[in-house]
Order: structure tokens, then C-alpha cells, then sequence
């Protein structure tokens, strides 16, 4: 029996996936995360489809004008490798009952991934699916509408077995309503339906911030269709009052997993107050290696060949890279420090300029310079102004610093794989994950990182790369953590940096660390030996209590 037919089938839901940068239909890590795991999936023939939503806008390509100030446009929509299924499903929106035609995405083969779309001729419907986190709730709660409830219509339509459902994130939770409807409409009572339902349903969340969960008013929620059938009361049962999509998620879910071990601590304290939630554990992220190894590097590796220069031809290509965006020609013999992800407050972007006595020098002397990129959403002002931030440094010191715009897939490749050291500041405990240093430790670049997210499993301090800050958490956190930054930077990185020999063995720690401990191979492994598997055998067990006249909770 292969892995096709011996695994359960997995349904991964997501309201983005990013899989190539010409396939726009991804914000940032949520997304490059659910792309990385239908890679990985189609890599082990884990049985799985990816179910989402075709952005017609996609997600904002982002660039500066010339006071610093970003601006948002949409690049079309590429097509290719997209085939129309023929199969359109309708859910309800308020009060239209809105045509949603379904997609599918081949390019890996035995993990298909199928989208979503209203943008149907002759159909007034196509703003729902037109540009993903734009616009306001009502926008949001739609497309919630068609990603949950739409998505396992179509499954149930395009006739694709399922035995686990998988939300990524509260974006999905409606799937879970759908569910509940189909059963109750088979005459099964809510709480009998909901006990099946939980049987099924795998949730991961990975919002560390209490503030940055989905809630909704309920009247909100019944006007909107979300309620899909269901009461007042049973839609309280799953989500609260006011419903709290992370909430639903829990409670509809039979296992729950935080994307670190940190950050399954975490989500168990965020949570503790929600009764009947599903346990959570932690299954740390992982990135595709085929993606984001560069096989040179890869190839040196395995063959334990000198990395360096190999590493030296790839910054070499960053620097090219640089100075085709900007026209800046950076020191090619400095320490290249790159810091690239979304632009959010927590992330602390300028951290390492905050004190200009000390890192001016370093900037003047040419000992290191400085490539800052990231992307805030287009309705975020805080956002922007860090990238009107960033985009500032890099006209004050531009010989030593410089700020690229419109981060991507394709920039991000060039990022992990071309700086000698990948920057992470975020305040603790904020950070659910940070797959971007996972990226760079594959390639050989040291993490300097605050011992957040997926740091603390990986880092040997001055083994594979650098902690600093200790894991303080306190009012002066920003002025400890800067601190701790400049005086790992000076007196460890630095000189680490002049020793040669040195440098190669730590990049020989960070690639096998990443390898071996930080790929979507185990991460997917473990998404099915520690919550796929568990859960199909709760279902199995049911199964057949039921056939015995028996249920779940009798035997409790």
C-alpha cells in the first residue's frame, strides 16, 4: 500500500499561498509557509490539496517615491498553469447568492492546490475575490465566506475525498460552520455534529498578539451569511461573544498547534481562558529547501567542499543586485548585515541605528553595511512609516546602507542566500516563527537574532550563529536588547568576521542545523505522525464505536 492511499487525505486550507513570485496571490510568511507545505507534501506524496482564493489583484507590489512615502500598485495576475475545473459552487453573502468558480493550480502534480473566484462575467461579485486583506470587515468576513464555506463545497463537488481538515489560521474557521451545516442537515443534533466535526479538523494559529485575532460582532457575522444555517446560540458555543475566529478555531478543532515550541507556550497562555478548546501543541516551522538552498551551496556542503567561496560568489550577486535596484555600490569586502521581512512595529526595523555614536563609525569605516527591505500592508500607516524609516537610513548613509524596494520571493532568495549575517530584533515574545532565518541558515548565513520564535530550538550561540538579549522581557526592553546587539556585533560577530577559517565552520553548523532540524520535510512529517495520524485514529475509533451503537463519550 503507498502513501497515497495508506495516510488520511489532507484538506490544507489558507487564505494565501506562496509558491513562485510570479504567482501574486501571497502576502508574505503565512503564505510562503502554505506554499512551502504543498511543496513539501507533493516532495513525500503525502496525500493533500491546498484549497485558497485567486486574487485578481493579488498582494501590493510596493515601492517609494521620492520623499520616502510607499505606494501601492497591482501587477496583473499570470495565469499560466491554471485550469478551469468547470465546477462553480454558490454560497451566501448577505443577501446574494454569489457564483464562485473554482481553479486548479497543477504545478505540483499530486498536491493540487484549487482556488477560488467570484470574478465571473456578467457577476457583480468579482470585488470579493479581487485583492487579498483589502478593504474593510465586510470584505474580510465575504471572503472568509468563500475560502470556508466555498472551499469544501467545491471539494464536495469536484468529488475529492477528505479525512482531515487543516485551517491554516482563523481565516478558515467558516469550513468548520460548513461542516457542522452539512451534518446537521442530515438530522444529526449540533452537539453530535459538532463531536464529529472536531474529529476532522486539525487548526494552526499564528497570531502571538491578542490584539491581532479576528473578532466580530455576531449581528455582524448573521448578516453576512457567516452563520450559514446555524443560531445565534450555537455560533456563541463555538466562537464567544463577541466570535473570535482563533476562538472558533480551538473549539472546532480536535488538535491545535502553536508554529514553535516558544510559541506553543504562548498560544497555551493566550487561550487558557477558552473552555472546550483543543489541545495545543507545537510543531515548528519549516522552509522547502529546493526553494530557498541554493544548490551551489547545497552541492559544497554535501561534498564538504570550502564554502566560502562559493558564499562569495553568491554576495557578489546580491551586490549586483543592489546596485541594479538603487545604483549603490556597497564595500564588497564589509559584513553585509541583512534585515527583510514585514514591516510591523514589533519587529523593531531600526533597532540597530538607534544610537548613532556607535554604529556611525562602524557604517564610515566600512566595516559593515546595512540592506534593509520589507513590505507594510497598503492600509497600514505604522507600517509605512517604518518603510519611510527604513528608506531614510539609507539616504543618510549611502555609501554603508541602503533599503530595496518591493520585498518578494524573488528578493528574498536573493537575501538569505547572498548576506554574511541575517538580522532578527523582534520583541519578545511577538515573534510567532521567523522562517526567513530558517532560509538563511540553510545557506550558510549566521543568524544574529533575539532568542525568539524558532531561534531558541537552533542556536548554539557562537556555534551556528549569535544570540543576544538574553530573552529579557521588561519596560526597558528596547534599550537592553540595543545593547546586547552592539556588544555581540563588536566584540563576537566582528571578529569572527576576520577570522576566515572561523567564519566557514560556523556556516557549516548553520546549514546542517537548518537542514537537518528547520526543513518543511519535518515539519510536514510531523504534521502527520503528531496530528494527522492521532486524529484519523480518534475517527477510526468513533467509526466504529458508533457501528457498535456506542459513542466517543459513552466510553469516557
Amino acid at each position: 500500500m503507498d502513501r497515497q492511499t495508506a495516510l488520511p487525505r489532507v484538506a490544507y486550507f489558507c487564505m494565501e499561498f506562496g509558491l513562485h513570485e510570479d504567482l501574486v496571490i501571497y502576502a508574505g510568511g503565512l503564505g510562503i509557509l502554505a506554499g512551502d507545505i504543498l511543496k513539501a507534501a507533493h516532495d513525500l506524496k503525502i496525500p493533500m490539496v491546498g484549497v485558497g482564493i485567486l486574487w485578481h489583484h493579488g498582494y501590493t507590489a510596493q515601492h517609494i517615491d521620492r520623499e520616502g512615502k510607499p505606494y501601492d500598485t497591482y501587477p496583473p495576475l499570470k495565469m499560466e498553469h491554471m485550469r478551469d475545473t468547470g465546477v462553480v459552487v454558490h454560497v451566501q453573502v448577505g443577501r446574494d447568492n454569489v457564483p464562485c468558480r473554482v481553479w486548479r493550480l497543477d504545478a505540483y502534480g499530486n498536491v493540487p492546490l484549487y482556488l477560488l473566484d467570484t470574478n465571473i462575467p456578467g457577476s457583480p461579485h468579482g470585488w470579493i475575490t479581487r485583492s487579498l486583506y483589502g478593504g474593510s470587515n465586510v470584505d474580510r468576513v465575504a471572503q472568509e465566506i468563500v475560502l470556508g464555506i466555498g472551499g469544501v463545497r467545491a471539494l464536495r463537488k469536484l468529488g475529492i475525498p477528505v479525512d482531515i481538515y487543516h485551517f491554516n489560521e482563523g481565516h478558515a474557521v467558516l469550513a468548520g460552520i460548513e461542516l457542522l451545516r452539512e451534518r446537521m442537515a442530515q438530522g444529526e443534533p449540533f452537539e453530535t455534529a459538532l463531536r464529529a466535526v472536531r474529529s476532522h479538523v486539525i487548526f494552526t494559529t499564528h497570531t502571538p498578539v491578542l490584539a491581532g485575532n479576528e473578532f466580530h460582532e455576531h449581528a455582524f457575522l448573521e448578516d453576512m451569511g457567516a452563520y450559514n444555517g446555524l443560531t445565534y446560540d450555537q455560533m456563541c458555543s463555538i466562537g464567544g461573544d463577541p466570535f473570535g475566529m482563533t476562538v472558533a478555531g480551538l473549539r472546532l478543532a480536535q488538535l491545535a498547534n502553536g508554529v514553535s515550541k516558544m510559541h506553543g507556550v504562548t498560544v497555551r497562555e493566550m487561550w487558557a481562558d477558552v473552555d472546550r478548546a483543543a489541545p495545543v501543541m507545537a510543531v515548528t516551522n519549516g522552509v522547502h529547501r529546493p526553494t530557498w538552498q541554493d544548490p551551489r551551496i547545497a552541492t559544497a556542503f554535501e561534498n564538504k567542499q570550502d564554502l566560502w567561496p562559493v558564499h562569495a560568489i553568491l554576495r557578489n550577486e546580491l551586490l549586483v543586485e543592489v546596485a541594479a535596484r538603487t545604483g549603490r555600490h556597497l564595500n564588497p569586502d564589509s559584513l553585509l548585515i541583512g534585515f527583510a521581512r514585514r514591516a510591523a512595529t514589533y519587529k523593531r526595523s531600526d533597532l540597530i541605528l538607534q544610537r548613532p555614536d556607535v554604529i556611525e563609525p562602524l557604517l564610515a569605516s566600512g566595516q559593515i553595511s546595512l540592506i534593509f527591505s520589507g513590505k507594510a500592508h497598503p492600509n497600514d500607516e505604522n507600517g509605512k512609516k517604518i518603510v519611510t524609516n527604513m528608506w531614510t537610513a539609507a539616504q543618510r548613509y549611502p555609501n554603508s546602507v541602503v533599503y530595496l524596494e518591493n520585498y518578494d520571493m524573488y528578493l528574498a532568495k536573493r537575501l538569505v542566500r547572498g548576506c554574511d549575517v541575517w538580522l532578527n530584533n523582534p520583541r519578545r515574545p511577538l515573534e510567532a516563527s521567523g522562517t526567513s532565518g530558517m532560509k538563511a541558515a540553510m545557506n550558510g548565513v549566521l543568524n544574529l537574532s533575539i532568542l525568539d520564535g524558532w531561534w531558541p530550538e537552533g542556536c548554539q550561540d557562537g556555534v551556528n550563529g549569535w544570540q543576544f538579549g538574553e530573552g529579557y522581557q521588561g519596560p526597558d526592553q528596547n534599550e537592553r536588547d540595543l545593547v546586547a546587539l552592539y556588544e555581540k556585533l563588536l566584540e563576537d560577530v566582528l571578529p569572527t568576521f576576520r577570522n576566515r577559517r572561523a567564519w566557514e565552520k560556523m556556516m557549516r553548523a548553520s546549514i546542517e542545523m537548518a537542514q537537518s532540524r528547520f526543513c518543511a520535510e519535518r515539519m510536514v512529517m510531523e504534521y502527520v505522525s503528531l496530528m494527522y495520524l492521532p486524529v484519523y485514529s480518534i475517527q477510526e475509533a468513533e467509526e466504529k464505536l458508533a457501528q457498535a451503537g456506542l459513542s466517543y463519550q459513552t466510553t469516557c
